[in-house]
């Protein structure tokens, strides 16, 4: 099977995390050009990712789909499904604001799907266009991450309770740590020793590495 993918992507994140967990060894993760609209269109109509190919050569999007296949396939334990409405609006309060904090940043950590000047052309049109000139948003990095840093405390308590993310691996890890994971390419965020301890953990369970050796 083969796993395309953005390094930058949270929802690819997702899928890549499954395959980690699992120790789903016969998934090849290929990473795509941020500019290639032609692979993805071909193989599910539209340009997305990630995108896996399973045995039979059929291609599969969405990632939550394809966590919940690749759990499947991999037998044993399923993921836990619970997602407590608590922490899905703790997320909901972070992503409103932190690809503002993130975009302009991921074009300039070394990131194999902007590898080309095409690619990182082609994202930072299409995000500044979302999120507000690249720029500008890095210039307000400290009002931004005043922000995330009020809000940071806020997800202690659940990732610290009786049923605390990473106990027994979950849809919640799958919705949070690639949020988390990619706040790593941030330089200056003080995560509380909770957090951090969390992040690292689920890094190396999921065998998906964090971006601290190259945060701006």
């Amino acid at each position: 099977m083969k796993l395309y993918y953005y390094d930058h992507c949270p929802f690819c994140t997702r899928a890549r995390m499954i395959v980690g967990l699992r120790g789903l060894v016969d998934v090849e993760q290929i990473p795509l050009a941020n500019d290639d609209e032609a692979t993805p269109i071909g193989l599910v109509g539209k340009k997305m990712v990630p995108i896996l190919i399973k045995a039979d050569g059929t291609a599969m999007g969405e990632s939550l789909d394809i966590v919940r296949y690749l759990d499947e396939y991999a037998g044993g334990e399923r993921l836990d499904d619970t997602i407590r409405p608590a922490l899905q609006a703790w997320l909901d309060t972070v992503n409103a604001y932190s690809n503002q904090l993130l975009s302009p940043r991921s074009t300039r950590i070394g990131l194999p799907e902007f590898a080309t000047e095409s690619a990182r052309a082609y994202y930072t049109a299409k995000k500044s266009a979302a999120y507000g000139d690249f720029a500008e948003n890095l210039a307000r990095s400290d009002e931004l991450l005043a922000r995330l840093h009020a809000d940071l405390p806020a997800l202690v308590p659940l990732i610290s309770s009786a049923e605390h993310l990473g106990a027994r691996p979950g849809y919640e890890d799958i919705i949070t740590f690639p949020l988390l994971r990619n706040l790593t390419m941030v330089k200056g965020v003080a995560y509380p020793p909770e957090i951090r301890r969390y992040v690292e953990t689920m890094s190396a369970k999921c065998r998906v590495p964090l971006f601290d050796d190259r945060a701006i």
